[in-house]
């Protein structure tokens, strides 16, 4: 759903593009993202997140509730990578997969761009840090991007205008109990 943004007199000034990291071993890293996306959407900027890991038919909360309120949010990978028995497949899907995310960024027609757990094929050296960072210095200048995931390259994380380190301090699942509908997806 495109809305009319604000006028440039309702802003705090001039616009800068970011590259906002949320990462860590602690919960709440794409929370985080989602709720920089509800805050722009609500703005009436434009724009999406792509789910790198979660499965094409996950229907997790935010899946649905982006449904709801016409927010795009697609998942484009192929489940759960670390738990995976080919590898290779999941290089080569890495690879498309950032193929669609840098057709998005380059388009020019999003304000903002979340890349959800993303982290993860930069970590374990399925795409090179080096070249995403020489993509991202490429993007359009209204496009901020925020990457999701555990494990962000040192890299990444000095590149980027703004990142949040998630600390688990104390989580539900080490007294046995499961992820919560609502709470973890």
């Amino acid at each position: 759903m495109t809305q009319e943004p604000e006028s440039e007199s309702q802003s705090t000034g001039p616009r800068k593009a970011l590259v906002v990291v949320n990462t860590g071993n602690g919960k709440g890293k794409t929370t985080a993202a989602l709720g920089v996306l509800f805050r722009a959407w609500g703005r009436g900027l434009n724009v999406c997140m792509l789910q790198f890991i979660k499965s094409t038919t996950s229907n997790y909360g935010e899946n649905r509730a982006a449904k709801k309120i016409g927010m795009e949010i697609v998942a484009l990978g192929g489940g759960f990578t670390w738990l995976s028995k080919d590898i290779e497949k999941d290089k080569a899907l890495a690879h498309d997969l950032w193929e669609q995310c840098k057709q998005r960024i380059a388009s020019g027609d999003y304000d903002v761009v979340a890349l959800d757990e993303f982290t993860y094929p930069l970590a374990y050296g399925w795409l090179p840090t080096s070249e995403v960072i020489d993509f991202l210095k490429t993007r359009p200048p209204r496009t901020h991007v925020i990457i999701t995931g555990r494990d962000a390259p040192q890299e990444l994380i000095d590149y980027a205008d703004l990142v949040t380190e998630m600390r688990e301090v104390k989580h539900p699942f080490q007294q046995g109990l499961k992820a919560q509908p609502g709470i973890e997806f």
